[in-house]
């Protein structure tokens, strides 16, 4: 951090910074309050907006210029993101040729605090002419995108942020919270789950933890720590250390899991003088038993198992009880499952 830097964030306030603080503040009430009108205009309109926008065979085209256009990009990647197919048009791009994206198996949401852009009023009658159910979000409910709309929603304010009351503020916002709300009675709607929202976000948190699966984790092959149940502890202890996971499965001829050693169990066996390494079976100290999953389980599923027994290792089954893999902690860690 350079000087200049820290001085500004230690200087005390004065009465000129008060008055950037209550500037904010000031920003902050006017918003609240125009979020907070939207909520006496969720009526009939509201549900028929959510009804066109639900039963609609094709998606959800979303339009506006300026600043209703940025609002407008976003309600349509959250409208995206929550189960409703949706894209974003611009209206200037649509009179020149990208009408052609919008079909009659549509729906159109269009945003304009005036209702008066010239842009999208230009495109209106063709969106008319081909009979796609036309959605306007304005602030101006008389205006002539409004009449022209078979359903407006009034997003109206008050007053704007601005102390001029002239740059799009309390409008955009009420305009963005109004587009939220028609997303998540959207998703409610359609009874949208969890592992719906992952399969839109895969690179995400959430996607890797609900559609991540123990197949896409584990070790497989020649990977996996295995001995026979004829094997010594010594042996154990060689594939342990050669597999790099902390334990090798014990196996029947026919591969099926009898039982785990792992390196808590050498640990506590190190206390036992009377232990020799090549003379004791691997099967008479093992742990009969062990705790396991399937491939198609999700990896969730064995941070969860590995937390709830306070272990740091799974080994992976099959139905008839063969070992087909394995997996540990790191290996969850590497994924960014927990």
């Amino acid at each position: 951090m350079n000087a200049q830097l820290k001085s500004l964030l230690n200087m005390p306030l004065k009465a000129e910074h008060q008055q950037v603080i209550d500037s904010a503040n000031r920003v902050f009430a006017i918003e609240a309050r125009a979020i907070s009108a939207l909520a006496d205009r969720v009526d009939v309109h509201f549900v028929r907006a959510t009804e066109l926008m639900r039963t609609c065979k094709g998606r959800v085209v979303v339009t506006g210029m300026g600043k209703s256009g940025h609002i407008a990009n976003k309600i349509a990647a959250t409208l995206a993101s929550t189960g409703t197919p949706s894209f974003f048009v611009h209206p200037a791009e649509a009179s020149h040729g990208d009408l052609g994206m919008i079909t009659d198996q549509d729906v159109v949401l269009a945003l304009s605090n005036s209702g008066e852009t010239d842009e999208l009023l230009m495109i209106v009658p063709v969106i008319k002419r081909k009979k796609i159910p036309l959605i306007a979000m304005s602030g101006k409910p008389n205006s002539t995108l409004a009449r022209l709309s078979d359903v407006h929603l009034d997003v109206s304010v008050a007053e704007e942020a601005c102390p001029l009351n002239l740059a799009p503020t309390a409008s955009t916002t009420a305009a963005l919270v109004m587009g939220d709300a028609l997303a998540i009675a959207l998703l409610e709607a359609r009874g949208f789950t969890e592992e719906d929202f992952a399969l839109s976000h895969p690179a995400g948190s959430l996607g890797r933890k609900l559609l991540m699966r123990i197949s896409d984790l584990m070790h497989t092959g020649d990977q996996v720590p295995r001995v026979s149940e004829s094997a010594n502890l010594s042996e154990a202890l060689v594939e342990m250390t050669r597999k790099g996971l902390g334990m090798t499965a014990v196996v029947d001829a026919d591969q099926r899991l009898l039982g785990v050693f792992t390196d808590g169990d050498l640990r506590r066996m190190l206390d036992d003088a009377e232990i020799d390494l090549r003379a004791t079976a691997v099967i008479e100290v093992m742990t009969r038993r062990p705790k396991s999953i399937s491939a198609d389980r999700l990896a969730v599923e064995a941070a969860k198992l590995m937390e709830d027994h306070a272990i740091h290792a799974l080994l992976v089954v099959a139905e008839d009880g063969r070992l087909v893999g394995a997996l540990n902690i790191h290996d969850l860690l590497r994924a960014r499952v927990v």
